[in-house]
């Protein structure tokens, strides 16, 4: 199996100006080669993207309807991070910029969660792992 492999998210987005000034108050920055008028590609990692869409530009990959994110759900991004200041931080600077937050942060032990939706409503769950579950 490809160890090299790359994810790109792919996101509806209602105002992409709005979307894409919000990931960069998280931080991250977009890659002005995948970047147009309808279209935004937001470096998390040099491995995660996610790609803004404008709501017809999404629409060009689908013949489905977008789901409404304040009625409906269809996934949730997960991002670690380095510690729980990171996560921490990371939820706060997304509410400064628009977000929402949706729960409270959690405390598990071996895990420390906190989680913000966008301005379109697509939710994002923040994680730092103190240990790595074993694998296999």
């Amino acid at each position: 199996m490809k160890s090299d492999r790359q994810i790109f998210i792919n996101l509806p987005v209602a105002d992409l100006p709005r979307s894409l000034a919000f990931f960069e108050a998280l931080g991250f920055s977009s890659n002005p080669q995948f970047t147009d008028d309808t279209a935004a590609c937001i470096v998390i990692s040099e491995i995660i993207h996610v790609m803004l869409l404008t709501r017809s530009k999404f629409s060009e990959f689908t013949s489905k309807s977008i789901c409404d994110t304040a009625a409906s759900i269809e996934v949730i991004n997960c991002l670690s991070c380095s510690s729980r200041a990171e996560v921490d931080e990371l939820v706060a600077k997304a509410l400064a910029a628009g977000g929402a937050s949706y729960a409270e942060a959690k405390d598990y032990g071996f895990m420390y969660q906190h989680s913000f939706t966008d301005p379109d409503g697509h939710h994002w769950e923040l994680v730092h792992l103190s240990e790595m579950p074993p694998q296999g």
